[in-house]
């Protein structure tokens, strides 16, 4: 154990953070009228709609809710009468009256405070991705297994009744076997400006930050806009795609990481302080049948507003196999046969019942219940990481590279035409501002290490990946090693 985790753990054992521990592991047992008591720490968009959600719910009871933020703090207290207020998620961790707590934090949070909540003998539901970096997902299993947590992951799809039959249908055989998927996540996203170097007022900055460098900003807005940062998000394939790469896979049936994985777009059209890709496509190359992710913010052309689509999907999936396919994701999806003819349709719901999930497998103590649990969230939050990886390792490449590496896939050469011909659409000339194409990047499966990159400088690029799928951290904000 090195000397930051020794310090970062002496210091939440004197606070108290890990001292309950053992207290928790003998935790109250849950009878039938019991409440179960819930923090929420995060209050942004989403944070929100968890007040709201978990509010309604029968037999759970709202007692804490956090945000470094005191004014958007303030703000959900008027809505939860009784409820302890505080701006640091530590103080949160510290109370004895918490059964599960709620993260809808920025990324770079969510997997240091789903480990500290399960030593700490809280059930969690963490928002997607679950993860920041490639191992922390490992990390908040192995702390859910240890003390014995209910850990759900917030891709609230798998909850959403027309989708759970569309599985179904899926892995019945319905429609033979799988050759492709196709996750599209077209989602207009404009610039965030690029600023004189500012601190935000009115909150604790350092504690905003948390394990991530402290760094003065250079974009306008200090909420929301942090999931263009590599320090704090994961972009839109993190933030949004994952969602429909999740309901990908589970059709798939894919239990675990592709051997394979690559990687390539840029961000193009925002000239601001945004670094994650706005045009991004990656390749997960299964060996049964590979998976595409494609994101894209751009409109459909320069000066508009509207989006492309394919095959009608705009945020969504197409799940081509030998005898038809499935398209959609919100409000569920339909079949169709391989003229393109709708054979059945599956009305969604939107997984409103994912939260009801989570407190049916908390009161029960039975994981086994839940419809996303932290090993689901896990692989699609990492294979999340593994495109933004090979992004990150990238250089810019003109046409035929990018045909050239993309060639194991079949799909994915016309899929990176239409970008290239999406992108002139938008005014970019590619010839001065290529796309930046990633190189492979190979996987231990068992151990989910990557042990090579494509290269010429393979060894100096194999180093570099290692270091971004296991993080950094800053003290006190430090993963244990040792969960």
């Amino acid at each position: 154990m090195n000397t930051k985790t020794v310090c970062s753990r002496r210091h939440l054992l004197k606070r108290g953070v890990l001292a309950g521990t053992a207290l928790w592991s003998r935790r109250r047992i849950l009878g039938a009228n019991d409440d179960i008591r819930v923090a929420i720490i995060g209050l942004g968009g989403k944070g929100r709609s968890h007040v709201s959600q978990f509010s309604n719910l029968p037999g759970v009871r709202i007692v804490a809710l956090c945000d470094v933020d005191p004014r958007r703090l303030a703000e959900q207290v008027k809505r939860v009468d009784g409820a302890h207020s505080q701006t640091d998620p530590r103080r949160i961790l510290d109370r004895q009256d918490i059964d599960a707590v709620v993260i809808a934090t920025p990324d770079h949070w969510h997997g240091l405070l789903a480990v500290w909540a399960c030593q700490t003998g809280r059930d969690v539901y963490v928002e997607k991705p679950v993860s920041h970096n490639l191992l922390e997902g490992r990390k908040i299993i192995a702390a859910g297994a240890k003390y014995g947590r209910i850990i759900q992951a917030g891709t609230q799809y798998r909850s959403d009744r027309g989708l759970q039959e569309a599985a179904e249908y899926i892995h019945q055989g319905h429609l033979g076997k799988m050759l492709w998927g196709h996750v599209v996540w077209y989602e207009l996203r404009g610039s965030i400006g690029n600023v004189a170097p500012h601190t935000p007022q009115g909150l604790d900055y350092d504690l905003y930050c948390g394990p991530a460098e402290v760094r003065p900003l250079r974009r306008k807005k200090l909420h929301y806009d942090w999931h263009w940062l590599w320090s704090t998000g994961t972009g839109d394939l993190g933030n949004s795609g994952i969602h429909a790469f999740d309901l990908c896979r589970w059709f798939a049936g894919y239990q675990g990481l592709p051997p394979r994985a690559v990687c390539v777009g840029g961000r193009f059209g925002v000239n601001d302080a945004g670094e994650t890709p706005n045009t991004q496509l990656t390749l997960l190359d299964y060996p049964e049948a590979p998976i595409l992710i494609e994101n894209r913010n751009l409109p459909k052309q320069k000066g508009k507003r509207a989006l492309d689509l394919f095959r009608q999907v705009r945020e969504g999936i197409i799940f081509q196999c030998e005898g038809g396919y499935f398209a959609g994701l919100r409000g569920g999806g339909s079949v169709y046969d391989t003229q393109g003819k709708r054979i059945k349709q599956f009305v969604g719901d939107g997984g409103g019942q994912h939260a009801s999930n989570f407190i049916a497998a908390v009161r029960s103590r039975d994981s086994a219940l839940l419809n996303a649990p932290i090993q689901e969230g896990h692989i699609s939050s990492a294979c999340c990481h593994l495109g933004n990886l090979s992004y990150q390792l990238g250089a810019p490449a003109d046409s035929a590279t990018l045909q050239k590496v993309m060639r194991e896939c079949q799909q994915a050469g016309p899929t990176v035409e239409k970008l290239e011909q999406h992108l002139r659409a938008n005014g970019v000339d590619l010839e001065k501002e290529p796309m930046t194409c990633g190189p492979w990047l190979t996987l231990d499966k068992q151990t989910e290490e990557i042990t090579e990159v494509e290269g010429a400088d393979s060894g100096a690029l194999l180093k570099k990946a290692r270091q971004l799928a296991h993080g950094r951290y800053r003290s006190p904000f430090v993963m244990p090693e040792e969960v």
